[in-house]
């Protein structure tokens, strides 16, 4: 019997860094089991130079990577989502779409390395710390047996997993 993976959303405010780079390392880490993808409310219309830099430096894919807005996946022909994670604050306290099929819904927040200043050897530590702390999290939740757990344990896991610095 084949099982379909897990569809993960990501969400941030602009869709160009965290969640991008949480899109493409949950790609890369897990295992065939779950499939993410990524989404902001305001959408910035395109991925952070600085973010696709630390991806392709890490041999992770960049093809095909986009700002996109949410409401996208809220949409009837849309993958159906079995996770949304926050990934900023400020989307975190947003009104989101209503998402088909009542998914589990965690926060993680993590810094935004697009919004800080400094050089550019200092935005590439930023982005660094943002791709570690997200690394952490994603193995966590890689490690998670989705079908031994309730939907409500699984949220509490997700929730603990965002406390993870």
């Amino acid at each position: 019997m084949t099982i379909r993976p897990l569809n993960v959303l990501f969400l941030c405010t602009g869709n160009s860094a965290r969640s991008i780079l949480a899109e493409t390392y949950l790609n890369a880490s897990g295992q065939g089991r779950f499939r993410a993808y990524s989404a902001g409310s305001f959408p910035t219309g395109k991925v952070n130079p600085y973010a696709l830099e630390l991806l392709e430096k890490n041999h992770l894919p960049t093809e095909g990577l986009r700002s996109k807005a949410w409401d996208e996946f809220a949409k009837p022909e849309a993958p159906k989502m079995d996770i949304i994670i926050t990934v900023c604050d400020q989307a975190a306290g947003e009104v989101c779409p209503v998402w088909p099929g009542q998914p589990v819904t965690a926060h993680w927040g993590v810094e935004d390395p697009a919004g800080g200043a400094g050089d550019s050897d200092a935005k590439r530590a930023a982005f660094l710390h943002a791709f570690s702390v997200l690394q952490r999290r994603i193995n966590l939740l890689v490690n998670l047996d989705p079908g031994a757990v309730t939907r409500m344990a699984m949220q509490q896991e997700l929730q603990a997993i965002g406390e993870t610095q």
